[in-house]
């Protein structure tokens, strides 16, 4: 979530009086109040259930394209598909693709930069190691890339999206793609020289490399710009907007039901100084799990989001350091009679902490059941991180930047949401997955540094009060002796950094734990939009009010 924790009160000042009238105005009010709740979409043209008989005969249809052998049409197709949105149909299929195009013929679409910087990114993705030396064919022999590339801007996008799959092995041939590519395709944008759908693509991408950008947020651009290319399939182009209907038709059901539930929360605890951002919540939890089948895990994270909210924001610019220990103290009590010391404030937001987890609980069937003291103990240390912060900040104790890095990831809220998020999942989530994930490995780890320091560049860039705990950019001024601007390019390295470990642990791990690992990918990606160019769409709503529009309000056409 990397919700904000000590370092990030970026416009929020630190209140240590309980009772001050002004911790009322902290956050801004919800750009969304109770709008979803009454939000009454428009009824499509076809009933639900004309749909998804619809989709049943043509997903028929898309598995007969699979017969194909070809290297160039099979990694077409998939590509398609994930772009689409609607792989989730296909897996089966894509994975015997797959381990069709890992070891394909020589010459087999080698002289097209278009398909092997695709199938390069693709396998990437699906955590298996390729080599870079395929990219390397297109270079001359002074080691550059051939200057006729810079005719081909669909190529290019291809390569510069496939050098955002590096991992740390790969040394400096991936920063030369990233860089030569970029500044060609900035070069041919500016000169206005691309069409549409190209131009857009290019734009998003220079802000969002693919493999870094949200799934669900791609399916919404793409579908549409998808009926622009000449070589679109229209069988695909048809299962794609009938899929995004149902999916739409889905969130806003849940979206809905959440602000409902929200709405009763947020008025029962009474915490008029912490954010009521259930809306950004749920856009954020839809972005990292958007699939029907994923319907449990979403809404436990939402829910989970909002709950530790409440926790970060009463540390962070409310409760005095005596209040922040009781909290503590009751959390890691878990029990409904810690209630007792407790201040009146805090009593009803334990009291609903506790009685939530109860209901996650009664979601689970008996075989899950496990799962919640996983996600119990990692919700009780969530406490135990947002107390060590409060500590440094009442004794102005400025840590180390590794003392500082080490917490704050932590504190960000995601690993314990990871968790959170498993425990909705389904078969593939097993006691092995969740001991896995409470170790917090290197994927894990390196996803929750992407957030935390996507974040704290966040907060040096929208402004922070001089009283707050030293923030991890300031941190980095003070240690290497640098100014604020070259403190937020490093982390801003750290963050791609973060990524290529990230990369490599889901090509070098055992391939049953793969998905948990593409659900921290997927937290990842949903944290690179909250938190692009420095804007921060949680703790500012209107950051990102324009995305949750077009994301469940924008007409799809049928």
């Amino acid at each position: 979530m990397a919700v904000n924790s000590a370092d990030d009160a970026a416009s929020r000042p630190r209140m240590i009086n309980a009772g001050s009238a002004a911790t009322r105005g902290a956050f801004a009010a919800s750009e969304w109040g109770g709008f979803f709740i009454t939000h009454d979409p428009p009824h499509p043209q076809r009933s639900e259930e004309w749909m998804r008989e619809r989709v049943e005969e043509l997903k028929g249809r898309v598995r007969t394209m699979f017969s194909d052998d070809s290297v160039a049409e099979a990694v077409t197709l998939m590509d398609s598909l994930e772009c689409l949105g609607v792989d989730g149909h296909f897996r089966e299929e894509i994975e015997s693709a797959i381990s069709r195009i890992v070891h394909p013929d020589e010459s087999a679409g080698s002289d097209d930069l278009h398909v092997v910087a695709t199938r390069f990114r693709l396998l990437r993705q699906h955590g298996i190691w390729v080599s870079t030396d395929a990219l390397d064919n297109f270079r001359d022999g002074m080691g550059n890339f051939k200057a006729s590339l810079s005719s081909d801007p669909r190529a290019l996008l291809s390569l510069y999206n496939a050098a955002h799959m590096a991992v740390p092995g790969d040394g400096p041939a991936l920063d030369d793609v990233i860089n030569f590519t970029r500044h060609q395709l900035e070069a041919i944008a500016a000169k206005g020289e691309l069409r549409s759908p190209l131009a857009e693509q290019v734009a998003r991408a220079l802000d969002h490399p693919l493999p870094w950008f949200t799934r669900l947020l791609e399916t919404m651009y793409y579908v549409g710009e998808y009926a622009r290319e000449e070589t679109h399939d229209n069988t695909l182009l048809e299962l794609a907007r009938l899929n995004s209907h149902l999916m739409r038709s889905l969130h806003l059901r849940e979206l809905k039901a959440l602000s409902l539930w929200w709405r009763d929360l947020y008025d029962t605890v009474n915490l008029p100084y912490t954010r009521d951002r259930m809306v950004e919540v749920y856009f954020w939890s839809c972005g990292m799990i958007p699939e029907e089948e994923h319907s449990r895990a979403r809404l436990m994270f939402a829910k989970t989001f909002g709950l530790v909210t409440f926790l970060d924001d009463t540390y962070d610019v409310h409760a005095t350091l005596e209040e922040c220990h009781s909290f503590t103290e009751a959390m890691q009590r878990w029990d409904d009679s810690a209630v007792s010391i407790l201040p009146e404030y805090l009593r009803m937001p334990y009291i609903k902490t506790l009685s939530n987890f109860k209901d996650f609980e009664n979601m689970l069937k008996p075989h899950e059941k496990y799962r919640m003291s996983y996600a119990r103990k990692a919700y009780q240390l969530q406490a135990e991180y947002y107390m060590q912060e409060a500590q440094w900040s009442n004794d102005k104790h400025r840590p180390t930047f590794k003392e500082h890095e080490e917490l704050s990831v932590m504190s960000s809220g995601l690993p314990m949401l990871n968790l959170v998020a498993l425990m909705g999942y389904g078969a593939i989530a097993t006691k092995k997955v969740f001991e896995w994930t409470c170790a917090v490995p290197d994927v894990v780890r390196a996803g929750a540094q992407i957030g935390r320091f996507l974040n704290d560049i966040s907060s040096y860039k929208l402004g922070k009060n001089k009283k707050d705990v030293a923030s991890i950019a300031e941190c980095y001024m003070v240690e290497k002796g640098t100014t604020g601007e070259e403190a937020v390019a490093a982390i801003a390295a750290m963050t791609e950094d973060s990524w290529r470990t990230m990369n490599q642990a889901c090509m070098a791990m055992n391939r049953v734990l793969l998905p948990a690992a593409q659900l921290v990918v997927n937290i990842a990606r949903s944290n690179e939009v909250i938190y692009l160019r420095g804007r921060d769409g949680y703790t500012f709503g209107s950051h990102v009010k324009d995305l949750v529009t077009m994301l469940f309000l924008a007409p799809i056409p049928l």
